[in-house]
């Protein structure tokens, strides 16, 4: 080495101690909160968390902006599209896998290791050192098993096993909570596409008010103030007609999402002419709450979660009684040696234990004892939560009931209003042009009418969505051999 490098050798050992330094302060840092709550928190460590969030698979399908959908295939393209219902199945098979974890303890254990050895050493004999060389090769399998254990692994399997349908009872869930959010999102769009064709009748009457007054006023039969009133009411027309295309953008992105697509998909629907308007039901309230019980699958998991907490419950009893093991451990070495001046020796035999181990906690303090309060408790909590579920549902139950009979009489009384708004417009038009009646009454019958249709709308809307809810709430959504999708 040059005498210069020996110099600079010092300098630049510390010069890669500062280095190394800095970046071991700097990432460490990285990881500590920020030292006061006044400005965003903004770290080197951030843009690789951008990154992977960029980079995270997209699992949103491509949806056919040609295609007319109807709300049964839309609900068919969400269960297989939406996340969620994909989150909630990965659930299910974790669930599935830790049944057969938990069932593995019903088998023995068997494990095999292979053990290789070299021993040198000088052994002293007589009056002399002999120097002496082993080699060992082992080949040991060690088998364990739990004979009897007075029901803890029972009660462990089966606490898997309810939990395992507890898990796919949420996974059912999952599926009547996609398909609610994609005949809600269904609806929504609807009503905001017959709001559009209500408002462009609504614009269209505007405009005919207008042209009536500007033709009066060219005759002399009106006054400026009349046209002005008319041209008011067509801008405010046109202001409403805006909102609800607005309105209908919004909807119509909220069931692209809920189907699983990109919410900037043009999805196309059927109208809401299109559309089956039940006129009533056949059920009453108490056949629907019974139902309810009987197939809600959120309730079916708080039943799954009672024989969980029984089979837990199950388990922390077995731990007052003794547990038999057995233990097997059978072993092949093979043994070769050599000591100076003899020559290389080799056996070979079967060896290994067997034994039996019986294990009973005599005395821990109390904990069984706390344990097996501990399980009974929860048994208690997971009935009374079951017992509270039940009063929620027959409280939803009948409160999508009730929202449905009221559905139902707004849609008659908004027919009704419909029409007789409907010939109070067509008769007000005609009075005015024959100078009856003047223009303030022909506006205020062009609102009335316009709130006549959006009313119409609305009610037509609401007894699909209560329909809907009252589907939901009852469970039948979900039954393939039950009541009918709305």
């Amino acid at each position: 080495m040059s005498t210069y490098l020996k110099r600079q050798l010092p300098r630049l050992c510390v010069a890669g101690a500062i280095s190394f330094l800095v970046l071991f302060t700097k990432t460490v840092f990285c990881q500590i909160a920020p030292v006061s709550a006044d400005h965003p928190w903004h770290t080197s460590t951030e843009i690789s968390v951008e990154t992977d969030a960029r980079n995270i698979p997209d699992s949103r399908f491509v949806i056919d902006s040609a295609k007319t959908y109807s709300l049964s295939e839309l609900i068919d393209l969400a269960e297989a599209h939406n996340p969620a219902t994909r989150v909630s199945w990965e659930r299910a098979r974790a669930q599935a896998a830790t049944l057969g974890v938990t069932r593995s303890e019903l088998y023995p254990t068997l494990a095999a290791a292979a053990l290789s050895e070299t021993n040198r050493q000088e052994a002293f004999f007589g009056n002399r050192f002999y120097g002496q060389v082993v080699q060992d090769f082992q080949v040991e399998l060690d088998l364990n098993y739990t004979v009897f254990d007075f029901g803890a692994r029972a009660g462990r399997i089966s606490a898997a096993k309810a939990q395992l349908l507890a898990a796919n009872f949420a996974f059912n869930d999952t599926h009547r909570a996609v398909i609610y959010q994609v005949q809600q999102a269904y609806y929504r769009l609807l009503s905001s596409m017959g709001q559009e064709e209500a408002a462009r009748a609504s614009l269209s009457n505007a405009q005919s008010v207008q042209e009536a007054a500007e033709e009066r006023l060219k005759n002399g039969l009106a006054t400026r103030p009349d046209v002005l009133e008319a041209r008011s009411a067509t801008a405010q027309a046109e202001y409403d007609l805006e909102a609800i295309l607005g309105a209908e953008e919004i909807a119509r992105g909220d069931l692209a999402t809920a189907v699983g697509a990109s919410a900037t998909a043009g999805i196309q629907v059927q109208s809401l002419d299109q559309m089956p308007t039940p006129e009533s039901m056949g059920d009453t309230a108490d056949q629907a709450i019974n139902r309810a019980l009987g197939q809600r699958p959120d309730l079916m998991q708080q039943v799954a979660e009672i024989r969980s907490a029984n089979a837990k419950l199950n388990e922390a009893k077995a731990a007052y009684y003794p547990e038999l093991s057995l233990t097997a451990s059978p072993s092949v070495p093979s043994l070769y040696g050599i000591q100076s001046p003899y020559p290389w020796a080799h056996t070979a035999d079967l060896t290994g234990g067997l034994s039996f181990n019986l294990r009973w906690t005599v005395f821990d303090g109390g904990a069984r004892k706390n344990r097996l309060a501990e399980a009974r408790a929860n048994v208690h909590a997971a009935e009374g939560q079951a017992n509270v579920k039940r009063n929620q549902i027959a409280d939803e139950v009948w409160t999508a009931y009730s929202n449905l009979n009221t559905a139902f009489r707004q849609r008659r009384a908004a027919v009704a209003l419909l029409e007789s708004a409907s010939q109070s417009y067509s008769a007000a038009l005609e009075s005015y042009n024959y100078g009856v009646r003047n223009l303030l009454d022909v506006t205020a019958a062009q609102r009335t009418l316009a709130q006549a249709r959006s009313a119409d709308v609305l009610a037509r809307t609401q007894v699909l969505t209560s329909f809907a809810e009252l589907a939901f709430r009852t469970g039948d959504s979900i039954r393939a051999n039950g009541r009918p999708r709305p």
